[in-house]
């Protein structure tokens, strides 16, 4: 069984590497790519891929979001997360929007394989351990949402953003404040949040904002 592939990033080169590497197997097909968050989505939904391998960054946009919208509109869909940064808030974010795993951009050729492979057999590649804490730390339900309550419009928006795995340069660019600024209202939200890493703010606001959806 041929296992479909859509490949997500902005540099051309690197879709081209990945794409070699993958068609020279025998059981994996690239069926799409896409450099930008607006042509992964629209891509996603005319070729329906088993497996999109998403660069976390991208020009207009976060590949974390991009998951969360692809498997919005196909659940069955596994998205691998490629980022060029080993750090919690990569993880955060792809557990936050339904990834089954984040791999390094710097992996070894045969490991990339083996993850597309394990992804697309419904397994997960992230640690067990991490997401269930992650996920009770979630789950301590609506009643926390007291600790939204208390931050200003201002940082409510800055908050949105982290939810969305934006950083404190692109936040700033959309809300038009210097980057130390948007860092310093991160500080300050954290503290009114009782959180010490905005990964932990970001998961939390994805989560409520997903609950106000559903429920």
């Amino acid at each position: 069984m041929t296992i479909r592939v859509m490949l997500v990033d902005d540099h051309e080169v690197v879709r081209r590497g990945v794409r070699d590497l993958l068609e020279s197997e025998g059981d994996l097909e690239v069926c799409g790519e896409a450099g930008t968050a607006e042509e992964a989505i629209a891509r996603a939904q005319a070729v329906r891929p088993d497996v999109a391998v998403l660069d976390v960054r991208l020009p207009d946009g976060s590949g974390v979001e991009v998951c969360r919208e692809m498997r919005s509109r196909l659940p069955a869909l596994r998205c691998l997360m490629l980022t060029s940064y080993s750090d919690d808030e990569a993880l955060f974010g792809a557990v936050a929007a339904g990834a089954s795993g984040y791999v390094l951009k710097q992996v070894r050729s045969s490991d990339l394989v083996e993850s597309i492979r394990k992804v697309a057999a419904g397994e997960s590649l992230l640690d067990p351990a991490l997401v269930a804490r992650m996920m009770q730390r979630l789950r301590r339900g609506p009643e926390e949402d007291q600790r939204l309550a208390g931050l200003t419009e201002q940082e409510r928006r800055i908050l949105d953003g982290l939810a969305q795995g934006l950083t404190n340069r692109q936040i700033g660019g959309e809300l038009h404040l210097a980057e130390k600024t948007v860092k310093n209202y991160v500080s300050n939200l954290l503290a009114k949040m009782g959180m010490s890493r905005r990964t932990e703010a970001a998961v939390y606001a994805a989560r409520v904002e997903e609950r106000h959806q559903h429920g």
